[in-house]
């Protein structure tokens, strides 16, 4: 079983793309197989070359000071409700009760935000990302338009990055639409990944923001693959010669609009877990009412673990634990990445191992959940309203496929 498992479970995750084509005939498996290595090689330089090993060190020690200034700021505006115990007007019987997610580790979302709009005007994540997206053209047959927003999506959100290309969203073909839109929910903006990095630490330490930075970028290649395999289409847009993708006038409108930017993103994710968290409490109330079933009460978590439960084991997490691991699977499908990677940090030792913990980790790492689809059509809609008809027809495709890239990047980080 420890060499079927992941020689089964690879080709059930490819199978799982081919059964939503909608022309299995027509899919190039030469760009499959491109994709494919792409993303080993990839993840086997950014996991084991010592030279990038040692970067993601300096840049998770980066993050930390970022961390520690952007403390300042909120300290002065919020008072002791940033910063708990030190401070407050009245005397602490339970310190580990006065941290506040809102104000003492969300708020890191508008600083980064505005740190990375900066970085970009600054031409610095540009170059990133153009190096990055040479990688993906050619061999995954995509154009200069799609290969900038798909990898600029490893820094930017899911809606700022095709703000990029905006010109060019109205001529995109649906394939060129669902790429944009699995790619974006397939990886995480710079700007969780710290946020998420600051909630994990005590859990999995100074490596996570590198871990975070490696899994968005193996799954740029993943959900291009299985984008190429849901709408195959040899038609691509390509740039004149005479683009520019700049997106800021000068420093301070960077400061400004990254700001802005991150300020929505707060507000949206303060929203959506009072919402979402509602309703799964309403629902799960619900089911509470109907018989047990093997004694325990039904629940959301219970029904997404018998149903995401396969994809677990096919990324190479064994079955006695596939359950659990499903459950968060389908906690990040329903509900969003924060609350499954919250669940993923309380989940005793003995329960999940320590190797699908890892898994795990690069699993969940994405925006594939029923927000983020409503959140990228009326974003995109917005940029090209001619074509939310089309994004809204390959929305349930671009779910579906970042679900998977995310489990193919989960499952390459296992095998290595």
């Amino acid at each position: 079983m420890e060499y079927l498992q992941p020689i089964v479970g690879f080709f059930t995750l490819l199978f799982l793309g081919a059964i939503f084509s909608t022309n299995i005939k027509k899919i190039k498996i030469k760009y499959v197989i491109n994709a494919i290595i792409i993303q080993f090689v990839l993840a086997f330089l950014l996991l084991k070359w010592t030279v990038i090993t040692d970067f993601f060190a300096l840049l998770s020690r980066g993050v930390l000071a970022l961390t520690t200034a952007t403390d300042s700021g909120v300290a002065f505006v919020f008072g002791y409700l940033a910063t708990g115990a030190p401070g407050a007007p009245f005397e602490i019987v339970n310190p580990a009760g006065t941290f506040i997610f809102a104000f003492g580790g969300l708020v890191l979302v508008i600083v980064v935000s505005a740190f990375s709009a900066l970085l970009w005007h600054w031409r610095v994540m540009p170059l990133i990302v153009n190096a990055l997206s040479v990688l993906f053209k050619k061999p995954l047959n995509v154009g200069g338009p799609v290969g900038l927003s798909a990898t600029a999506n490893i820094f930017l959100g899911q809606v700022e990055a095709p703000l990029l290309i905006r010109p060019y969203l109205s001529s995109m073909t649906k394939h060129e639409l669902l790429i944009l839109m699995t790619v974006g929910m397939s990886t995480i903006a710079g700007s969780i990944m710290a946020t998420l990095n600051l909630m994990l630490f005590d859990v999995y330490g100074a490596s996570l923001i590198g871990h975070f930075l490696t899994a968005s970028i193996i799954s740029v290649p993943a959900a291009i693959m299985y984008s190429n395999m849901m709408i195959p289409s040899e038609e691509k847009t390509e740039f004149p010669k005479s683009h520019n993708e700049k997106m800021y006038r000068s420093t301070m409108d960077a400061i400004t609009e990254g700001t802005r930017s991150g300020l929505d993103i707060f507000l949206n994710i303060i929203a959506l877990l009072i919402v979402v968290l509602s309703l799964v409490a309403l629902v799960n109330m619900s089911l509470g009412t109907l018989p047990y079933l093997n004694g325990e009460a039904l629940s959301l978590e219970r029904m997404a673990g018998w149903i995401f439960s396969p994809l677990a084991w096919c990324m190479g997490i064994p079955w006695q634990e596939s359950q659990l691991a499903g459950e968060l699977l389908g906690i990040k499908t329903i509900t969003n990445e924060f609350i499954a990677y919250i669940r993923l940090a309380e989940i005793d030792p003995i329960l999940l191992s320590e190797r699908s913990k890892l898994i795990m980790l690069y699993a969940l790492c994405g925006f594939a959940n029923l927000s983020s689809v409503g959140i990228l059509i009326s974003g995109m809609g917005a940029m090209a309203p001619e074509r939310k008809n089309d994004l809204i027809e390959v929305s349930g495709k671009a779910l579906v496929a970042a679900v998977l890239a995310s489990c193919m990047t989960g499952f390459i980080v296992g095998i290595l």
